[in-house]
């Protein structure tokens, strides 16, 4: 559902993975390109793994990581769009089984029922993406028609150096 000014809303879900704290560059992408944002993160992402103050202030409001009490308001309207980044390995996996414990994988396996385009930048080592139950959920996902950037294992490359996350790509995917 659109903002009441038009713009569409997008649902950006960060998991607990170090390039996580950079995930002010998705939100000023999104923002560059016309969209709101709110921020759904994991539980283990909310406890430090980026700046929810400064997040909260790039996109003028809070953060969710917990369900709201019944007769709350609700701090978003329903979502254009939703952007996992990084989408780890536990997130990957229990969104696939249709598990729903926390108000991030509850928002993804709604969007799903909902329709709403899904698109995840999976950020998960190499020797968990070895793991037969990943490759069957990254299957599984796809036949759901979630779109998926190239995979990140953020391991150091000859140098010294990471490769590149693809934060902006993920609004290619949309």
């Amino acid at each position: 559902m659109t903002e009441p000014d038009g713009r569409p809303f997008l649902y950006v879900v960060v998991c607990a993975a170090g390039i996580a704290a950079d995930v002010g560059r998705l939100i000023a992408a999104a923002q560059e390109s016309d969209r709101e944002v709110g921020v759904i993160a994991t539980p283990v992402a909310a406890s430090g793994f980026f700046d929810i103050a400064a997040v909260e202030e790039q996109t003028g409001r809070p953060v969710r990581s917990a369900w709201r009490m019944p007769g709350d308001p609700r701090p978003f309207p329903p979502p254009d769009a939703v952007i996992v980044a990084p989408a780890t390995f536990n997130t990957i996996n229990k969104w696939a089984a249709g598990t729903a414990d926390t108000l991030a994988l509850g928002t993804l396996c709604e969007a799903y029922g909902l329709g709403v385009p899904t698109v995840v930048l999976p950020c998960v080592a190499d020797a968990l993406a070895a793991h037969p139950a990943y490759r069957e959920s990254l299957v599984r996902l796809c036949g759901m028609g979630v779109r998926f950037g190239d995979p990140y294992s953020g391991e150091v490359q000859e140098g010294g150096a990471r490769p590149e996350f693809g934060w902006e790509r993920a609004l290619d995917l949309l």
